[in-house]
């Protein structure tokens, strides 16, 4: 046979289809990117009792959730992180892919009141010129701030979150300090001065690119306007005062406390407001869909959840047509005993789920 006639397969003349398959592929691979949650943190606020009784990182798992968030205090936290029962659940965590925070109601542990007895002038003043240990500090005071960076210092290197970003909040919803100093800055920009201090201090002792949320919400809802955030201060909007039967869109509707008259319409112009103020792409929503103990009025045996999944649905897309990408909830109280006497946790899979594949709607 005469090999100088074999049929030869042109091989080269495939080379534009491999060529093509290959930017197939690639296209492939980048529209699936594109076609990911925008949420980037999908996440669960919970106290130690919830952690502790019940397997919250698998059930975060899934659910599609990223993020879970320890609760109340550092001091209470730090004992639950310390303890066997703490490690475990870091460890289930770590397991199963889900990052860790923690949420904080801080200024009883980082700025102690029995230091009242030793200089009062680290501890607000109130309206009748008295200074008074009951809430917060003087953000005027020097060795009122060190303090508090040298405590969020102490409690950060025990309760490190997986993600860079700390949770140092203010006594929520009472007043700051209302000294000759202070008193010509709001609530919000006192709070902000205080978190300035506090995350140069955490970048300088524990991490370069520590993060600290500035927590919005009641009277730091208004815009800080006279003092502007360091780097590494992100956004957190808690809109407390809204209702959960009636979407974000419902702008007209008033919350669930009849001693406030703040629409949903108010809550959105704040936080459009507070977004000048601070970086979009960090900011985070903290809500309180989930928020049993909040549904319980903070007493026990907690009621069933009262979920509207509709509402949850228009409220993440008012949220993702802002440029949010950070959203998470409250849930506290749902523990062992909840699960006993309300077994039905769908609500907890739609949430996660319903953040997992939303899509930007136009």
């Amino acid at each position: 046979m005469n090999t100088t006639h074999r049929i030869r397969f042109p091989w080269t003349s495939f080379a534009p289809i491999w060529l093509i398959l290959v930017v197939l592929v690639s296209c492939s691979t980048k529209a699936e990117k594109q076609e990911a949650s925008p949420f980037k943190t999908r996440g669960l606020v919970l106290d130690v009792n919830d952690l502790s009784t019940v397997d919250w990182p698998r059930r975060a798992k899934e659910a599609g959730l990223t993020t879970l968030a320890t609760h109340i205090t550092p001091s209470q936290v730090a004992e639950f992180i310390q303890s066997d029962r703490g490690q475990q659940f870091l460890q289930e965590c770590k397991t199963h892919g889900i990052e860790v925070e923690h949420e904080l109601h801080s200024m009883g542990d980082l700025l102690p009141r029995s230091l009242f007895a030793e200089d009062s002038t680290m501890f607000r003043m109130n309206e009748e010129g008295k200074r008074v240990a009951d809430y917060n500090l003087c953000v005027h005071s020097e060795k009122a701030v060190q303090t508090v960076c040298d405590n969020a210092v102490k409690y950060a290197k025990i309760l490190t979150p997986t993600t860079g970003r700390y949770f140092y909040w203010i006594d929520d919803a009472v007043p700051m300090c209302r000294c000759p100093e202070c008193k010509p800055y709001s609530d919000s920009e006192q709070a902000l001065l205080l978190e300035n201090a506090i995350v140069s201090a955490l970048r300088k002792e524990v991490d370069p690119d520590a993060m600290l949320a500035h927590l919005a919400y009641v009277n730091t809802l208004e815009a800080p306007v006279k003092v502007k955030p360091a780097a590494g201060i992100f956004l957190e909007f808690a809109p407390i005062y809204r209702r959960w039967d009636k979407s974000l869109l419902d702008t007209a509707a008033t919350g669930w406390n009849d001693t406030q008259t703040i629409t949903h319409g108010d809550h959105l112009r704040l936080l459009d407001e507070n977004l000048k103020v601070f970086p979009v792409e960090t900011a985070q929503v903290l809500e309180y869909w989930l928020d049993v103990s909040l549904f319980s009025g903070w007493k026990k045996p907690a009621v069933a959840l009262p979920w509207h999944p509709e509402v949850f649905q228009e409220d993440i897309d008012v949220y993702a047509k802002r440029g949010i990408r950070h959203i998470t909830s409250f849930g506290v109280y749902i523990d062992d005993q909840y699960i006993k006497n309300h077994p039905d946790l769908t609500f907890v899979d739609e949430y996660g789920k319903g953040l997992e594949l939303y899509r930007l709607r136009q």
